[in-house]
C-alpha cells in the first residue's frame, strides 16, 4: 500500500505517466521506468511486499536506462540533413527591405532569391546595404553587417 492506495493501481499510474512522457519527449528517458513500473506491477500482483516492488521498480529502470539507452539512441539517433538552404550562409546578401528585429521586417536577396531576414545582433540595417547570412532560424536568415 502507497499512503493507502493498493500499490497495483499506483503501477498503473507510474506505467501511463511514463508513456506519456515519453511520447511528448521522445528522448528514451521515460520509458525505461514505466518499463521498470510494468515488473513492480507483476511483483505486485504476485503478492510480493512494497519494499520488494521498489527494489525491482529501481534496479529495472536503472538497469535499462544505464545499459539499453545508449544502445538505442545510437540506433535510434537522426542525423542532420543539409539543405540546400544551407548553402547560403556565410554568402553575402543585399538588403532590399530595412531590417529591424524589433517591427518583425526585413528582407534580403542572395542567389536571387528573396529571404526574410532578422539581424543576428539585433542591429538595424537599412535598404541596400551588404549583409552576410550566419545562421537560418526556420525561414529566417539571420544576418550582420559586413
Amino acid at each position: 500500500m502507497f499512503f493507502g492506495i493498493d500499490s497495483l493501481y499506483v503501477w498503473v499510474a507510474v506505467i501511463i505517466i511514463g508513456v506519456a512522457v515519453e511520447a511528448f519527449t521522445l528522448n528514451l528517458s521515460a520509458i525505461w521506468f514505466a518499463i521498470g513500473a510494468v515488473m513492480s506491477l507483476i511483483a505486485a500482483s504476485f503478492g510480493m511486499s512494497l519494499s520488494k516492488q521498489l527494489i525491482i521498480f529501481v534496479l529495472f529502470s536503472a538497469a535499462l536506462l544505464i545499459m539499453v539507452r545508449p544502445f538505442c539512441r545510437k540506433f535510434l539517433k537522426t542525423k542532420n540533413e543539409p539543405t540546400n538552404a544551407d548553402r547560403i550562409i556565410g554568402e553575402p546578401a543585399i538588403v532590399v527591405q530595412d531590417i529591424n528585429n524589433v517591427e518583425e521586417t526585413g528582407e534580403i536577396k542572395i542567389f536571387g532569391q528573396l529571404w526574410t531576414a532578422r539581424s543576428a545582433d539585433d542591429s538595424t540595417i537599412p535598404k541596400g546595404s551588404t549583409v552576410r547570412v550566419t545562421a537560418i532560424r526556420g525561414v529566417k536568415a539571420l544576418v550582420e553587417k559586413v
